[in-house]
């Protein structure tokens, strides 16, 4: 639901809300946030609330630390878990240089400025996120093991799914914050579990994104378990993927979704160090559907980018690489871009890939370009692209570079 400014201090002042979180991510986009009180809401609107930008990964260092979170009120939700008497609310924020102008680090207005760009071109974009993550049991002291919470496989029901009830406390919870998820369902892995969400805008979605994480990790946490959302959490057992389904308006005939589909297959080795951001991500790479090849083809679950069997306004592409460990800022970001790029030039799709590559031989993969093996290869490649520099502020650029 959508707030004005005055809505949100009705809202306030009515709902007895007591505490007002304004939230924001680092560069890597773990959230982050800052409580204020009701009597601080009208100046955190007008002013900004300051915070110390030396302690966030990727802002400033002690010289020049002052940055100012301005809270958007489209964003207001109450945290379920929180008190009913005395509510919790929260806002994602801009993030503002003491001057008013937005900072170069704030990765959500990067998104909102992608946006802008493909709407002057004259396209719009949805996502949608599949994210995974694995449930491990705590030992006697409360620390995280890695013992899974349960045995089950791919799509088990209750006894064996011990996860059923956990994830349906998440959706029941996302709900309640206006959030509504599609499916849930156990996964690969033991203790492996996946919640989709249907496409919205970008930054809905993006918002959405991290708002799920936290969501999660609350749950888990409230019944006594440990939630890992890393790329490789068992190494012998399928990875945690962080799907995104993209799609493109308009669209007649599917034309301009090969064309966007195109731009991302001959950018993505160039995008992968943002989408995959730790050493771990590549070691989910060519294992248990993870891709490892740069490649498309329809409905197959062994490609980078798939076209799921869907149609109308679920007609889409789905990018299997990114893990969740990514930021959704930066994703979005960079994918609206390499579309557009993709569009402009007209790019044709390469042929498809009819074909399972995790049961090829080396004959039929030695004909597909492969994805970064690494993150210090994946670095090294970005740190050469053009089309990333020209996407990313110079200092995200280089924190993602490795420098």
């Amino acid at each position: 639901m959508k707030y004005s400014i005055d809505e949100v201090l009705q809202y306030i002042k009515e709902e007895d809300v007591k505490f007002i979180r304004l939230a924001f991510c680092d560069v890597f986009g773990r959230q982050k946030n800052i409580s204020i009180m009701p009597g601080e809401l009208e100046r955190a609107f007008n002013q900004g609330i300051a915070f110390d930008a030396s302690a966030i990964a990727g802002f400033r260092d002690e010289s020049f630390s002052d940055l100012f979170l301005i809270p958007d009120a489209d964003t207001l939700s109450f945290l379920p878990w929180r008190p009913e008497h005395g509510k919790v609310v929260r806002m994602f924020t801009t993030i503002n240089n003491p001057d008013g102008s937005v900072f170069c680090g704030d990765t959500r207005s990067l998104l909102k400025k992608a946006v802008d760009d493909a709407e002057k071109a004259g396209y719009s974009f949805n996502f949608g996120t599949e994210q995974e993550f694995y449930l491990f049991n705590l030992d006697e002291n409360g620390n995280p093991t890695n013992i899974p919470y349960d045995n089950a496989g791919y799509m088990d029901i209750a006894p064996a799914d011990k996860g059923e009830n956990i994830r349906r406390e998440i959706c029941l919870t996302l709900e309640q914050m206006g959030i509504f998820p599609e499916s849930s369902h156990h996964e690969q892995g033991p203790g492996q579990n996946e919640i989709d969400f249907r496409y919205s805008d970008p930054l809905t979605t993006a918002d959405n994104s991290l708002t799920f994480r936290t969501v999660v990790r609350t749950v888990a946490g409230r019944n006594g378990i440990h939630v890992d959302f890393s790329p490789k959490p068992l190494e012998n057992e399928a990875g945690n993927g962080c799907h995104i389904n993209i799609s493109i308006k308009p669209d007649v005939g599917s034309v301009n979704l090969c064309y966007m589909i195109a731009g991302v297959l001959d950018k993505i080795d160039e995008m992968t160090a943002v989408l995959n951001p730790t050493e771990a991500s590549y070691n989910r790479f060519g294992h248990n559907k993870a891709p490892s090849y740069i490649s498309w083809s329809a409905e197959n679950r062994s490609q980078l980018v798939r076209i799921p069997a869907a149609v109308g306004e679920y007609r889409r592409a789905e990018l299997r690489s990114p893990d969740p460990t990514v930021n959704p800022y930066l994703a979005f970001t960079l994918l609206i871009y390499a579309g557009l790029y993709g569009i402009e030039k007209k790019l044709d799709l390469p042929e498809a890939a009819n074909i399972n590559l995790f049961r090829v031989n080396e004959d039929i993969t030695s004909k597909y370009k492969h994805l970064p093996t690494s993150l210090e290869a994946a670095q090294k490649i970005m740190k050469n692209s053009d089309f990333v520099k020209s996407c990313l502020p110079k200092q995200i650029f280089d924190i993602y570079c490795g420098g």
